[in-house]
């Protein structure tokens, strides 16, 4: 007796996936926190990616209704979730953002009235909230001041990828539509199933990445910056004090707006200081003082790798690891047998 193998589409596999990262979000959101905007995001691309394989894998008709506004309503939120990041003077204003809503609207007329101008419209709309995404990280990870700073560097990543993945999803939209156009659809589903796989779940995946970075409370205005020049070294002065002094680095955290509250100094201007005097951006100046800090209990104690890697303000072995690697060139274990051998020897 032959069994009837049972056909489940690559968007259903993609929908799995990302619902584990959002198990998984979730369940760090209750330690560390999160921001709801990425987890909405992750959301919206599962239920996207069981829209797509309901449409082409089982040739359901409502869904042909529903997936192009559902995917009209991800760009938005693609850049919506990453402005969260961003200081709030840097935010569009409450009636601005309003407009984001209007994607998802005008699809749903476009299904209903002018069917023929899906694809294409799509297409429009990935690749403008694309250069969008870009121009929010066009100052590097010191722009995302909302940013957890062991995380900026990853967030700042994510926004890049994400940015592509929506320029891969208005490819792959390109697809489809010369594929109707040319031989008739004939290729249809198997383009629409590689781009949910690829562009969906690359969105999802950043947004997992970049909601760890857990932004803080929103700040409030900050006064004008007074001229550069020795007010950089007075900065960095400050800043030095409440890292070091104070042990601000031990907070993990941290961002640049928190730093700059404490510091009673606009972000910009912390910004441009560190990146004038040291030539580092925060995350790398905050960071070297952690694996400095890291450097004395692994020398000086002994305190486990991962004890010290925690009272030093890192949250993940991943970047402390890259991080130490960045600074020392060595793992922690293999600083800490050397710089033990030299005081051996010395001894």
């Amino acid at each position: 007796m032959g069994f009837a193998l049972i056909f489940v589409p690559l968007s259903f596999v993609a929908a799995l996936l990302l619902v584990i990262l959002l198990v998984a979000a979730l369940r760090a959101r209750e330690t560390s926190g999160g921001n709801t905007a990425f987890l909405v995001l992750v959301a919206l691309c599962a239920v996207q990616s069981v829209v797509v394989g309901l449409r082409w894998g089982y040739h359901v008709e409502a869904a042909r209704y529903v997936q192009p506004i559902l995917a009209a309503g991800l760009p938005p939120l693609v850049l919506f979730s990453f402005r969260t990041l961003l200081q709030r003077d840097d935010t569009q204003g409450g009636a601005t953002r309003w407009l984001h809503a209007l994607p998802p609207l005008v699809m749903t007329a476009i299904v209903l009235f002018a069917p023929a101008f899906i694809d294409a419209a799509l297409v429009v709309l990935f690749v403008g909230y694309a250069i969008a995404v870009l121009h929010l990280g066009r100052s590097g990870p010191d722009a995302l001041v909302e940013a957890r700073l062991d995380s900026a560097v990853a967030a700042h990543r994510a926004l890049i990828i994400a940015a592509v993945a929506l320029c891969l999803s208005a490819l792959f939209d390109l697809g489809v539509l010369l594929a109707f156009e040319k031989w008739q659809g004939e290729n249809a589903a198997v383009i629409a199933s590689n781009a949910n796989l690829l562009g969906l779940f690359f969105i999802g995946l950043t947004a997992f990445v970049a909601s760890r970075a857990h932004p803080s409370t929103p700040t409030q205005t900050n006064p004008p910056e007074p001229s550069p020049s020795e007010q950089d070294r007075e900065v960095l002065d400050q800043v030095q004090r409440l890292l070091i002094d104070q042990k601000l680095y031990r907070d993990d955290n941290l961002t640049l707006s928190r730093l700059a509250r404490r510091a009673g100094v606009p972000a910009r201007q912390i910004s441009g200081a560190i990146n004038r005097l040291a030539g580092k951006n925060v995350s790398q100046y905050i960071n070297d003082v952690r694996i400095s800090e890291a450097c004395r209990l692994l020398r000086d104690t002994d305190m486990s790798v991962t004890s010290a890697m925690l009272d030093a303000g890192f949250q993940t072995k991943s970047n402390f690891n890259r991080e130490f690697r960045r600074v020392t060139t060595l793992s922690p274990a293999s600083w800490r047998e050397q710089n033990r051998r030299r005081a051996a020897n010395a001894a």
